[in-house]
């Protein structure tokens, strides 16, 4: 079946319209009945128009699928299976747990705090090119997933301050994030060094870090200090319009308490820098309410993304992909 009999073109509250393009693109069944809501149907849908569905993706950003009737995790895999992209598993300080396939919780950190914008992996060598995400219980007030298309903070960021942009891409980025050994999931980025790296041994935990992109330090207390760059602060990748991303973590590990985020050569990035960028990425957000079975397609190339507070219970599930 081609793509424009089954899917239908709709609308969500808080979808904005960027250079032409509805962010995100919502598609529902073009039908009421049992069969073309049904997640079996998505998923025959998808594997037949997979380049479609990516070019959708990639034009638009984000993706929203609504209405399919996917239940639960095993059918949210079967839709990712259908999609094509090869797995790619999660590195990263985030607490999760596996769930079904290549499924998985979302950050399992405490849901009254906020999740910081970031693209997924952005730090290591191998990052995800598409983020899906399924709400397989919406939460009763907050949970949002906002996101950013990314080329729009540097675009204002260039307008604001030009000199300042073009140094940090030309002389680098250097990050530090310090992990325990063991998990702690009171915290948002509580992902234990052993976790992480999926071992115990020191010695091949370092050599995992360096196949990533990292230096480590060993602290007295038996967790990890972990060093990284120098990275860019924005990157232009194909088919994107040759727009330049907002590829970075600087506002979301500048100055905090585990985490720093520097020049390549050590010296301080300005506050006041990091702060009106702060507000450029809250000022371009996008988000809406989540709604059960509701299934979200990022381009993690081109969009950070967060997480609202929230009140319980709320049950996102995520797969990561190439």
């Amino acid at each position: 079946m081609a793509a424009t009999d089954f899917f239908f073109v709709s609308e969500c509250k808080g979808q904005k319209t960027i250079d032409g393009e509805q962010v995100p693109l919502v598609l529902a069944p073009s039908g009421d009945d049992g069969k073309s809501n049904g997640y079996e149907a998505l998923v025959e849908a998808l594997k037949a128009n997979r380049e479609w569905v990516e070019a959708k993706v990639v034009a638009n950003s984000g993706l929203l699928l609504r209405g399919f009737d996917v239940r639960d995790a095993a059918e949210f895999n079967a839709v990712v299976e259908a999609l094509g992209w090869p797995d790619i598993r999660y590195v990263g300080p985030a607490p999760r747990t596996h769930v079904h396939g290549r499924v998985w919780t979302a950050n399992e950190g405490p849901l009254e705090e906020f999740i910081y914008y970031h693209h997924e992996m952005v730090l290591i060598k191998e990052f995800p090119g598409k983020v899906i995400l399924f709400c397989e219980v919406p939460p009763p007030s907050g949970g949002e997933t906002p996101f950013v298309p990314s080329f729009r903070v540097t675009e204002r960021a260039l307008e604001e301050f030009p000199e300042m942009v073009e140094e940090l891409d030309d002389k680098g980025l250097r990050y530090t994030f310090t992990a325990l050994s063991k998990n702690d999931t009171k915290s948002m980025r509580g992902r234990g060094w052993e976790d992480a790296f999926a071992t115990s041994d020191k010695a091949e935990a370092e050599r995992r870090a360096r196949a990533l992109g990292m230096d480590v330090e060993w602290l007295p207390d038996g967790g990890v200090r972990t060093i990284l760059g120098p990275r860019k602060l924005t990157r232009v990748f194909p088919g994107r319009r040759n727009r330049r991303m907002w590829f970075n973590t600087v506002v979301g590990m500048h100055g905090k308490e585990l985490s720093s985020a520097t020049l390549a050569d050590g010296s301080e990035i300005p506050a006041d820098f990091v702060r009106r960028c702060g507000e450029i990425i809250e000022e371009e957000s996008i988000q809406f309410r989540w709604e059960k079975g509701d299934i979200l397609i990022l381009d993690n190339l081109a969009t950070l993304h967060g997480r609202r507070p929230s009140l319980p219970p709320r049950k996102v599930l995520v797969a990561t992909c190439k």
